[in-house]
Order: C-alpha cells, then sequence, then structure tokens
C-alpha cells in the first residue's frame, strides 16, 4: 500500500469534553473508499481491488499521540504516520475526528493479492521517528524498522458468502481490527515500544465503523492490527 501525497489533518470539530481518567479506552476507525470522485464509507472488512485509493477516519475518547505502520502483502513496512512528508504534528484529542491522510491525498493500494496489516498505536508519550526532535518534551525515539522484504504468510482474500446474500457486498470477514494474538508476531521496531503490554480488547461493528474498546482504563499504548484485504 502506497502513499500519495499524505498529510495529516485534524478536522475542526467540537471537543466533547474532558474524557474521564477512569473510563475504558474507546477508538473509532472508519474506512473511506474513493469512487466516482467521492468519498463514501465501506465496511472495514470490504476486498478492495488493485490500485483502489482509501483514507481512514479516526476519533478517540482519550488523549496522546497517534502512529500508523503498514505491513504490506509484498513483505515491505513503512511508517505512514508520522513522516516529514505527512507532518509531524501526531497528538489526538477526545471527541476530535481525525481523516489519515489528508483530504487532498489517499493510500493507494498495491502489492500482491492478500491482506496489508497496518499497525494502529495511540501512546500516552511522544514516540518519534529515529532522528526526531529530541528536544520535545517526553520523546522517545521510535526503534527502526525492520528490513524490508520480510515474507508475508497470509490467505488469499474470500468473500463471506453470507454477506454477498445479503447485501450484494464482498468483504473477508477475517479482514478488519484485529487484536494482536502475540507480541512475538511485531515487528521488530512495535516490540521494543516503552511499556507496550498485552490488553484486552473489544471489537465491535456499529454500521461500516469499526469501535476497538479496551474495557480497563490504563495508561500504556494502545496498539491493535486493521487487516486491508484487496485483490
Amino acid at each position: 500500500m502506497n502513499a500519495a501525497l499524505l498529510a495529516f489533518l485534524s478536522l475542526l470539530a467540537p471537543q466533547a469534553g474532558p474524557a474521564r481518567s477512569d473510563a475504558p479506552r474507546r477508538i473509532v476507525i472508519q474506512v473511506e473508499l474513493r469512487s466516482a470522485g467521492e468519498w463514501k464509507t465501506v465496511d472495514p472488512a470490504t476486498i478492495f481491488d488493485s490500485g483502489a485509493q482509501v483514507r481512514f477516519r479516526v476519533k478517540t475518547n482519550f488523549a496522546g499521540f497517534l502512529y500508523v505502520m503498514n505491513q504490506g502483502t509484498s513483505g515491505d513496512y513503512t511508517l505512514l504516520f508520522p513522516r516529514e512528508d505527512t507532518g509531524s504534528q501526531n497528538r489526538v484529542e477526545p471527541g476530535r475526528e481525525y481523516v489519515v491522510p489528508a483530504t487532498t491525498g489517499a493510500f493507494r493500494i498495491t502489492g500482491p493479492p492478500g491482506q496489508d496489516v497496518v499497525y494502529w498505536m495511540v501512546t500516552p508519550l511522544d514516540i518519534g521517528p529515529p532522528g526526531g526532535d529530541r528536544s520535545r518534551p517526553g520523546y522517545v525515539p521510535l526503534p527502526p524498522a525492520p528490513p524490508p522484504g520480510t515474507k508475508m504468510h497470509t490467505l488469499l482474500p474470500r468473500c463471506d458468502d453470507a454477506v454477498l446474500r445479503a447485501r450484494g457486498e464482498c468483504v473477508d470477514s477475517t479482514a478488519g481490527p484485529r487484536k494482536v494474538q502475540d507480541a512475538t508476531t511485531l515487528p521488530e521496531n512495535l516490540k521494543k515500544v516503552p511499556n507496550l503490554k498485552s490488553r484486552e480488547l473489544v471489537f465491535i461493528r456499529q454500521n461500516n465503523a469499526a469501535v476497538v474498546s479496551s474495557p480497563s482504563s490504563g495508561d500504556g499504548p494502545v496498539i491493535y492490527e486493521f487487516r486491508l484485504a484487496h485483490k
């Protein structure tokens, strides 16, 4: 999945008030597909065509710093955000919507058929890329990415027959948001993130939005996979 004209845009939506520190953490994510020049929200488990352009809309009920990384079906690993060409302002505030990337750009889906693994992580501390601005308060450098070309073991996307019959949509029930089942499967740099611990996550579908919720509040990083299926 290659990024074209990427930027990170904070929409000036009204803040929903301060989140309680003891409230369960909640992340809402939507996938939007560019179709006929317009953006439309689609099922997170949609099987996309090669060359399709997508973007993500994200909202949390807690503050932190957002990091988005992609392990493509070709095995290449990319830090999508933050980067010099996508902007360095990656702080998210509760109740506000963020679009990744900006509305002027999109992620173009490429690579062999399968599932890209997009890692979404929100941390309480600013974990910057190697060589970043170390003068920022709380800055912790994100370890370098693993070498490119890692062989991926992924199943070919397959339409869920029940959904196809009911809604006429081609979706893969194994795609969309997923808990990181085994920390040993994470890319090497993510294994080294400070205070990264396994936590219980609940995944809920609400219309075409995926809701990731942690029953416990906690104060460590929240990380999960988003599997993007494509032909």
